[in-house]
């Protein structure tokens, strides 16, 4: 690429350009959606140029979110909120194995009731955003790319929609795939590679599950089954297996072993759901011993504890699988709180047991000793002694008063955090020991799911400043973060041409007032099709994100600007690099 002038310019900041070099101050120069140049930018014309002021700031490429579920957002809506709010500039949709193509027109609605089941995406949400226009993958992928979005879309081919679209009702009963099956899916992964997919991705885990609380096609799915698409996939080149495996033993050797053959005998990589567990070592020595055998097994890691908002004004409390709480349901958040004002219901809700069978998940609504409410300037590493358990044991009350109390708090709206995952020791130290591991990889933050008991996909601002500003030990280096944010996951699923402030590099960069940057509270608003709610987290301290040359993002609000692409297949490295 040989560019002498600029369109854009980035002045006075300091580079952090993803690699994880020290930080360096310079310019960046920019045409035609490449950087020309980093540092001094002699010899480039720069008369024309649109000029960006970071002085003071950090200048960072654009963040790189692998494990999202924008799948049905990218098609209802032009903006990928929340994440673009937080300087990512290429998401992954497809994972887990669920999405909505390829889909006959009688699967629709079997679907639906999976992404509402396993990523709680209400279903009217989807049967009024979702238009249909496709059947196939290849056909979906078009739909995608005919519209416009303020952040790039690279997608897999998922895995629980595959089964369905070629095995029907057996493949939502879980039957087992016949070699005519498989040899259909074989066929269908090296199509979806062809037309674009970075890979293909599964899940075997337990808790997921439909809006009927059924386990998914998936769920526990057999090898040979996962062979058929990596065959497909290597069929057609090669390509990414993301799954989600099934961690109910919490020694997960034998799920890594398994992932490890299908690396072993087929041209993939695998990147799958890591878990800290009480152990990080044991994860991070398997990494060592499948990678040390050139194997490209990356575990992702979820940088702050893996979690669920609960309360009442978001899909599910402590009380919500209580009969008496029924009789609420319905009712607006403030009379639902004042209605929680009766003794008599208040005694009814405490002394009934919540029947968790359709959805076991929902147990850790009532994880009181992870339980912590939430208010402003929260940190996402909280004390014990703040957890619901704590409080109640302080006012010599049980744990479910102490979250009936708070659930009353400012008209009902009082949230809650539980930590689920990564906090057993009630630390974070078990996730940076794994951070700074090469086999983990950041992801998890779940944009475009769980719209209304988490708000993961803020997980960019609490590395910077968390990890990096705040955090009293262990903290992470600027430079480290950044790489961690930007090219580690664009190489981990085969995105070379991004992630790197070098020029020939895709032009997405953020300039971050990391001094001024704060995480704002997760708020519910109605802003989904058919009003349906959702959890949004917003932040300040982005002065500006820029996609392929263009400003998408000014101090958090959005310009105008929707350069976003679909990211068909993996990308090289750049020319000129």
């Amino acid at each position: 690429m040989t560019v002498s002038h600029a369109d854009l310019i980035v002045r006075g900041g300091t580079i952090v350009d993803g690699s994880g070099a020290a930080p360096f101050a310079g310019d960046i120069a920019i045409a035609e959606g490449r950087i020309v140049a980093v540092g001094a930018l002699t010899g480039i014309d720069c008369a024309r140029a649109e000029v960006v002021d970071a002085r003071g700031c950090i200048v960072t490429p654009g963040f790189v979110d692998i494990h999202t579920h924008y799948d049905g957002q990218a098609i209802w809506s032009e903006r990928l909120r929340p994440s673009t709010d937080h300087g990512v500039t290429t998401v992954v949709i497809g994972n887990c194995g669920v999405g909505f193509a390829p889909c006959r027109a009688g699967d629709r609605e079997a679907l639906i009731g999976l992404m509402e089941g396993v990523e709680d995406i209400p279903g009217v949400v989807m049967a009024e955003g979702l238009d249909w226009s496709w059947e196939s993958f290849e056909d979906y992928l078009d739909a995608l790319e005919s519209r416009q979005h303020d952040c790039d879309i690279a997608a897999y081919l998922p895995h629980s929609p595959l089964r369905v679209f070629v095995m029907g009702e057996r493949g939502i009963a879980r039957e087992e795939a016949t070699a005519d099956d498989l040899a259909r899916m074989r066929a269908l992964a090296k199509r979806g590679i062809e037309a674009g997919a970075l890979g293909c991705a599964t899940s075997r885990l337990f808790f997921h599950r439909t809006a009927e609380g059924e386990l998914i096609p998936t769920f526990n799915a057999p090898e040979e089954e996962l062979e058929a698409l990596a065959a497909g996939m290597g069929d057609a080149g090669g390509g990414v297996l993301q799954l989600v495996p099934n961690f109910e033993n919490p020694d997960p050797s034998d799920e890594v072993a398994l992932m490890a053959r299908v690396a072993a005998d087929y041209p993939v990589s695998v990147t799958f759901t890591g878990t800290t567990g009480a152990e990080p070592g044991h994860l991070a020595g398997l990494l060592e011993r499948y990678r040390g055998e050139g194997l490209e097994l990356t575990a992702q890691l979820f940088p702050r504890p893996i979690g669920m908002v609960v309360g009442l004004d978001v899909s599910w409390n402590p009380f919500s699988f209580c009969t008496g709480f029924a009789e609420l349901a319905d009712l607006p958040t403030a009379e639902r709180a004042e209605r929680m004002r009766d003794p008599a219901l208040k005694a009814k809700l405490l002394a009934e047991e919540p029947d968790f069978t359709r959805f076991p998940l929902a147990r850790q609504a009532r994880n009181f000793e992870r339980m912590y409410p939430l208010s402003e300037g929260f940190d996402y590493e909280p004390r014990a002694e703040d957890s619901v358990a704590a409080r109640a044991a302080a006012r010599g009350v049980s744990p479910a008063e102490e979250a009936y109390d708070l659930l009353r708090e400012d008209d009902g709206r009082r949230l809650m955090l539980v930590a689920m995952g990564n906090y057993s020791t009630g630390s974070l130290d078990a996730v940076g020991e794994l951070l700074d591991h090469p086999g983990t990889v950041i992801g998890l933050g779940d944009g475009g799911a769980h719209y209304a008991l988490i708000c993961d996909a803020s997980y960019p601002t609490s590395v910077l400043t968390h990890w990096v500003r705040d955090r009293e030990r262990g903290c992470i280096p600027i430079e480290r973060a950044v790489h961690e944010l930007a090219r580690k996951p664009a190489e981990t699923v085969g995105l070379r041409d991004r992630g790197l402030l070098r020029a020939g590099y895709k032009a997405d960069v953020n300039v971050i007032d990391l001094e001024g940057m704060a995480l704002s509270l997760p708020t519910p608003i109605g802003d989904l099709p058919a009003g349906g709610r959702r959890l949004m987290q917003t932040a300040t301290g982005y002065r500006a994100t820029i996609l392929d040359g263009h400003i998408t993002y000014r101090d958090g609000n959005p310009t105008g600007a929707l350069p976003g692409q679909l990211v068909r297949g993996r990308q090289s490295e750049p020319l000129a690099a």
